[in-house]
């Protein structure tokens, strides 16, 4: 079996929620390494509770989570970014009043300064728009790159799980277009997977390797990107 093959994360029949209020009701999917998942769905459909609950924000009620082969439900976020999983939230990308280079600091805060250093360059390559803006603060920055920023931070600690959710979210057209393509290729580039939760459709099928299709905590759909192209009433009745 390949490395592109493997099972990098596997979710089964996992029920969570918040507080006494449950959204997610038998949810199984799962990563291949190397590949980009999209979960798409209308709003409210549990999306954004799957990836918390993946990186340990949430806790799995029921079900199981295994990350790399080991059961992962019940760790919390620290052990998990330890194993190699990242989330990068929608909302509040950066943290306005520090610089760009902080906010890079903070995503690898337990490292020793030459490794930090290290990573920060090699991350920067990929985010040559940010390489001239280190000592200007954050929240200067246009919403472009300061979703730039949010995704160079969280490829610090150099995830084998890189999750996203609506990196889009509040961006230009043209800017959409640019934030979909660096997510491209810092998949094609390093073969980190990623697993993004996304409204802008098109654009997100455009970019993975395997779509699941939430509605009402559950899985209506799993299969290619492809096969959701093709047919228009199928992906019209997911958000309906």
């Amino acid at each position: 079996m390949s490395k592109r093959d493997e099972i990098l994360l596997e979710v089964k029949d996992l029920e969570t929620g918040y507080g006494k209020k449950q959204v997610l009701f038998g949810v199984s999917l799962e990563a291949d390494a190397g590949r980009i998942v999209a979960l798409i769905g209308p709003n409210g459909a549990g999306k954004s509770t799957v990836l918390k609950a993946v990186c340990g924000l949430i806790p799995a009620w029921k079900g199981e989570i295994g990350f790399n082969g080991a059961a992962i439900h019940g760790s919390t976020p620290a052990q998990n970014v330890g194993r190699g999983i990242t989330f990068a939230p929608q909302g509040n990308r950066v943290f306005d009043e520090l610089t760009v280079k902080e906010n890079l600091e903070i995503g690898g805060f337990w490292l020793d300064k030459k490794e930090l250093k290290r990573r920060s360059e090699e991350v920067l390559e990929l985010f040559p728009v940010l390489k001239d803006r280190l000592s200007q603060e954050s929240g200067k920055l246009s919403g472009g790159e300061q979703q730039m920023l949010a995704l160079a931070r969280a490829l610090i600690p150099k995830p084998r799980l890189l999750m996203l959710d609506e990196p889009s979210l509040g961006l230009s057209p043209n800017l959409v277009s640019e934030v979909f393509e660096k997510i491209s290729r810092i998949n094609r580039d390093t073969g980190i997977t990623i697993m993004i939760v996304e409204q802008k459709v098109k654009e997100v099928l455009n970019i993975c390797h395997r779509v699941y299709s939430l509605k009402l905590g559950k899985v209506f759909f799993a299969g290619s990107p492809d096969q959701i192209k093709q047919d228009k009433d199928r992906l019209r009745s997911l958000f309906l």
